[in-house]
Parts: structure tokens; C-alpha cells; sequence
């Protein structure tokens, strides 16, 4: 599955002179603090389709939830490659990592109850869901009656973004079938 300890590459043409890869454990950091993710999907058509979310990072995966009516869950029945982004949305400072891979449906109530309880420690309300039938059921709210779909992203690719006076770009790769449909080249 995912190597939980990928090495980086810097990609030398896209970085300053001296740069230096950035390390795995400070791109996953900002994957498991981060508040907002925008997540990227290929609507039947073609056409992209993003929109802002939250996610949870948990056993090398990003999850996310979405309501199984919305443009994205429409995309993903039938297109589930995706991309997460996330970074701290200034161009002078920080670090944007950017998650390729695949969203697939979790209907394991064990994962459900690991992501819902890192939701509600990450978010807390109104991010408050419980677990039944394979499904989240938000508290609170006639809109969250509804079962939402959870999704598990597990990255094929992980770009990271350094910006400041000295920039770089740093890849991660997790995974063979992932390097060839995302076309990333070692």
C-alpha cells in the first residue's frame, strides 16, 4: 500500500540554486494540521470541478466526506482520480502540498468511527457525525439527516511547494501504479 516514509525528490529546475528537498515529515504535517483543502475532480465531460473542504489525515491517507447528491460525488462515480491541495495561501512564505490520487468509498465502520472522532477532535462542531450503515450522519441540522459518503484518498504523488526567498519543488512518490496514471516521472 503506502510507503508511510516516501523519499523526496527536488525537482532542481523549479527550485533556487542551493534548495535543498523538503522532508517527508513537514509535508505531512501540514497535510494533518491543515483547516481547508480544495479538492480537485474531472466532472463526465472533462471539465474540472474544485471546491473547498475539510479532511482528516489518518493511516497515510486523506479523508474527506461529501453528500452523496453534490457536483463531486457525481464526478467521482465516474472519475475517482482526484487532487487535494493545501498551504497556508501566501506567495512570499510557507509550504502548498499538493495530494494525487484516488477516492475511494469507505464503508468500514471502523475506519467511519476513526475518521468521525478525527473530525470532531480536528473540527469539532458542526463536524460532528456518527456511524451507521456504512455512512456518516451529521448531528444537528436537518441537512446532515441525510448519509454522507466518506472518502479515502491515498496519495499516489505528494508535491510540496516551498515559497519564500528561496523556493523549491519536492516530490513524493507511493507507489508504482500511481507514478504511471498520474504520469509523474522518477
Amino acid at each position: 500500500m503506502t510507503n508511510t516514509n516516501p523519499l523526496p525528490e527536488l525537482e532542481p529546475r523549479f527550485s533556487s540554486d542551493g534548495a535543498t528537498p523538503t522532508a517527508w515529515a513537514e509535508a505531512r504535517e501540514i497535510l494533518e494540521k491543515a483547516e481547508v483543502y480544495w479538492l480537485t475532480t474531472v466532472r463526465p465531460d472533462g471539465r474540472p470541478h474544485v471546491t473547498p473542504l475539510i479532511a482528516a489525515w489518518i493511516d497515510d491517507a486523506l479523508y474527506v466526506v461529501t453528500g452523496p447528491d453534490e457536483r463531486k460525488a457525481k464526478n467521482l462515480a465516474h472519475n475517482p482520480n482526484v487532487v487535494l491541495t493545501t498551504g497556508n495561501n501566501a506567495i512570499g512564505d510557507g509550504l502548498d502540498v499538493v495530494v494525487a490520487g484516488e477516492a475511494v468509498p469507505v464503508c468500514d465502520e471502523v475506519k467511519l468511527r476513526r475518521f468521525a472522532d478525527a473530525l470532531a477532535t480536528k473540527y469539532g462542531p458542526p463536524f460532528i457525525f456518527t456511524v451507521r450503515d456504512g455512512a456518516f450522519y451529521g448531528v444537528g441540522g436537518e441537512i446532515y439527516e441525510r448519509p454522507r459518503l466518506a472518502l479515502e484518498v491515498a496519495p499516489a504523488a505528494v508535491f510540496g511547494f516551498r515559497k519564500g526567498t528561496s523556493f523549491s519543488q519536492t516530490r513524493w512518490l507511493f507507489e508504482d501504479a500511481g507514478v504511471r496514471r498520474f504520469n509523474v516521472r522518477r
